[in-house]
């Protein structure tokens, strides 16, 4: 198979895929009154577990799933990922009680986490390099889709529909998807290397605990035991796997690949902006409904000029592809500027105007996210691209999250969304036009890319031979499994 095969199908099939595990994070925001008063009855609690159960597990797996792409097949993770998907779909359909519809989520969650790392390193693979940020730009504008088809597919079901129907339907979507992969996608060659269990349960456990913090802060309080000790715990976990990192012969990743200030420019960046745009999709909807007043279905529609904004400024963000630092810088400064400008809006705020914010935030999005996107995978060497779309795809969730910890911390500490609405919004504005100097000063530095990390996987490669003299003559051996 030719390195650069990327054909139209291949590209719209891979795109599907990431759009479909978007849509499951934002869907379930609009059926929580449903749920609420469904015969499940579940507890605030149990709602709160359901909708944090998907974006969790999905985060938290998202670096060893890339991993385990690259080492066993990145089309296979791929369809094992929308096997899983599809399972926990029908176990949330037919859920009997609130824990196995939480279990259901948590199930699509991991499939989520094999499907999105393995999609954006199929296309890289797949991508010959001058047509790589056409295929960034494409997949990043699947990202913003899947977001609006959820909100969309939310709103739908829930007025006219029922929840299981929201998760009934991606049972034969994900069949379909699962078919057009094994028809159109070629397999990749795989990663030579040795798997990390410990590595991985390390890093996963410390990544679900910071999450945990991240997203039920708001709920427990900052400073209760249980909040302070998921911090904590993910400190010490996270510390563990460096540690075991650093000192073991084959890890899951080389921490030293943080050392290359384009990789960490790229992944801060990469966080601003969900960030921001999070923050919006947490009270974009509430402000629609219970300020304006619009129905469920409605507000799923009103949503979609986010993606108008987001297509349009992709299409100038592939066109500039060649001046990373300017559109970056230029994208994540739009996205603060939108959201000091969305926060001045009110009850007598029309939607024309309210539009206008929205379309300025998308555009940023669109115009920033595919090269931060080749931004942190090309940090990597490319046999590990799965590993390098984890890595971008966890700063994404870690981001997301934290931008709707901090708005819903600053909502509640106002007496109704109406008077929080605006000064959450500015707090999270400034500090992403904060970040933005930060994201363009560390974009200043000399990249040093693939390159850099190679230099570490060498430095690493040698201290592993030397330690393993039996591995070093393996090494020399020609590797016929691709051949």
């Amino acid at each position: 198979m030719p390195t650069h095969a990327l054909k139209r199908p291949t590209l719209l099939a891979l795109c599907a895929c990431v759009l479909v595990a978007q849509s499951m994070v934002a869907a379930i925001n609009l059926l929580i009154p449903q749920l609420s008063s469904s015969t499940l009855h579940p507890s605030h609690t149990e709602i709160l577990w359901t909708v944090d159960a998907y974006v969790i597990v999905f985060a938290g797996l998202l670096i060893p799933a890339g991993a385990l792409g690259d080492r066993y097949g990145r089309k296979g993770a791929l369809l094992a990922g929308l096997a899983l998907f599809a399972a926990g779909a029908a176990t949330s359909a037919l859920a009997s009680a609130p824990p196995v519809l939480i279990a259901g989520r948590g199930l699509s969650g991991a499939g989520a986490a094999l499907i999105t790392p393995a999609t954006l390193s199929l296309l890289m693979r797949l991508s010959a390099p001058e047509h790589r940020a056409r295929a960034m730009g494409a997949w990043t504008l699947s990202i913003g889709l899947g977001g609006a088809a959820g909100n969309l597919g939310g709103g739908l079901a829930g007025q006219f529909l029922s929840w299981r129907a929201l998760f009934a339907v991606m049972i034969p979507l994900a069949a379909v998807l699962a078919v057009a992969v094994a028809l159109t996608v070629p397999r990749t060659e795989r990663s030579t290397g040795n798997p990390d269990p410990l590595g991985t349960l390390l890093l996963t456990a410390g990544l679900v605990a910071v999450l945990f913090g991240i997203i039920e802060g708001p709920t427990y309080g900052w400073s209760s035991a249980r909040i302070l000790g998921a911090f904590a715990a993910g400190a010490l976990l996270t510390a563990g796997f460096t540690v075991h990192a650093l000192r073991g012969p084959s890890p899951l990743f080389d921490p030293r690949v943080f050392g290359s200030p384009r990789l960490r420019a790229a992944s801060l960046g990469t966080a601003t902006c969900f960030f921001g745009l999070f923050s919006l999709f947490f009270v974009n909807s509430q402000y629609l409904q219970e300020i304006k007043g619009f129905g469920v279905a409605v507000t799923g529609v009103a949503i979609l000029p986010l993606v108008f904004g987001m297509a349009g400024a992709q299409k100038l963000a592939t066109r500039w592809a060649g001046r990373p630092r300017a559109v970056i810088g230029a994208g994540l400064a739009l996205i603060g500027l939108g959201l000091l400008g969305a926060s001045s809006a009110d009850a007598g705020t029309p939607y024309p105007v309210f539009v206008c914010w929205l379309l300025v935030i998308s555009a940023g999005a669109g115009l920033s996210m595919p090269a931060l996107t080749i931004g942190v995978v090309t940090s990597l060497p490319p046999h590990q691209a799965g590993l390098g779309s984890g890595l971008g795809t966890t700063a994404r969730e870690t981001g997301a999250a934290l931008g709707v910890a901090v708005t819903g911390t600053v909502v509640s500490a106002h007496t109704d969304l109406l008077h929080g609405m605006g000064p959450a919004l500015r707090t999270v504005g400034v500090v992403v036009l904060a970040a933005t100097a930060l994201v363009v000063a560390g974009y200043g530095k000399r990249p040093e890319g693939a390159r850099g990390t190679a230099r570490v996987t060498r430095q690493r490669a040698a201290h592993g031979n030397a330690r393993h003299p039996q591995r070093r003559d393996a090494e020399r051996l020609p590797d016929l499994r691709n051949s």
